[in-house]
């Protein structure tokens, strides 16, 4: 199923605005970046009425492109949210998989909840889905938000081919043949937010997820670049209705009656 959440009225100069405000975040988030360096402190979760979030960063970045939508997805205190920095010298996402996998059961148990929910941009979301669909983490995840997440492989980029990521983000790669693969009976709700002028995402569509056995809505997103995903007012607000409403349809009539 696929639904759009216009986050401005298109017109022809969609593009060049699209590309200023890239450049806006990228300014704001160089700033920011070392904030984020470190690995968080793990702190006692507050009773809350959802589940805990966790939230996975893209490639060569860390936790804190998250600032604005982890301030917006823990207010109120309804849900404790938390932000997972894996390690820059990563060189396979399968490994990190592995390592959310525990970080996932430490998160429940210091929270005592069965399940968590998972908001991942860009490589972040394939580290996520790895772990749902070939790792058995659909038994704890309810949902798996991804943002300009490659997943049927983007071309983007291919001086950059000799970094072992890169590599696996590539559309004939092992890993993204192993998330093609049949996945019967997987839990997780699946959605996946992608955007036209996202300048990562060649060819444009492949942040779609498509995959028989998921449970997938696919939420096209007008007038936004790669960076700004994260950060942009109307992604947070869908993405917080995704995770706290009751469907999508509602998300998605909402969020165009906002801009109509």
């Amino acid at each position: 199923m696929g639904l759009h959440i216009p986050a401005s009225i298109p017109t022809s100069g969609a593009a060049l605005r699209a590309g200023a405000l890239e450049v806006v975040v990228l300014g704001g988030h160089l700033l920011l970046y070392p904030t984020g360096v470190c690995q968080e402190k793990l702190t006692a979760a507050a009773p809350a009425t959802r589940p805990p979030l966790l939230l996975l960063h893209g490639f060569t970045d860390n936790r804190s492109v998250f600032v604005l939508l982890r301030r917006a997805l823990g207010a109120g205190g309804l849900r404790h949210v938390e932000a997972y920095n894996y390690s820059p010298f990563t060189l396979d996402l399968r490994v990190t998989a592995r390592h959310l996998a525990r970080r996932v059961e430490e998160l429940c148990e210091r929270t005592g909840q069965e399940r968590v929910d998972l908001v991942g941009h860009s490589l972040g979301g394939l580290v996520g889905r790895y772990y749902v669909q070939r790792l058995g983490g659909d038994t704890r995840v309810r949902t798996l938000v991804t943002l300009g997440t490659p997943h049927s492989g983007t071309r983007v980029a291919p001086f950059m081919d000799a970094h072992p990521l890169v590599r696996q983000m590539r559309p004939d790669s092992e890993v993204l043949a192993e998330l093609a693969a049949p996945a019967p009976g997987c839990a997780t709700r699946c959605v996946a937010f992608w955007s036209e002028l996202d300048a990562l995402m060649t060819p444009v569509g492949t942040a779609r997820i498509e995959h028989p056995d998921l449970l997938v809505e696919n939420v096209q997103v007008t007038g936004i670049g790669h960076l700004a995903l994260p950060a942009h007012p109307a992604v947070i607000a869908a993405v917080r209705r995704i995770l706290d409403g009751p469907g999508l349809a509602a998300v998605a009539d909402s969020e165009a009656a906002s801009v109509a």
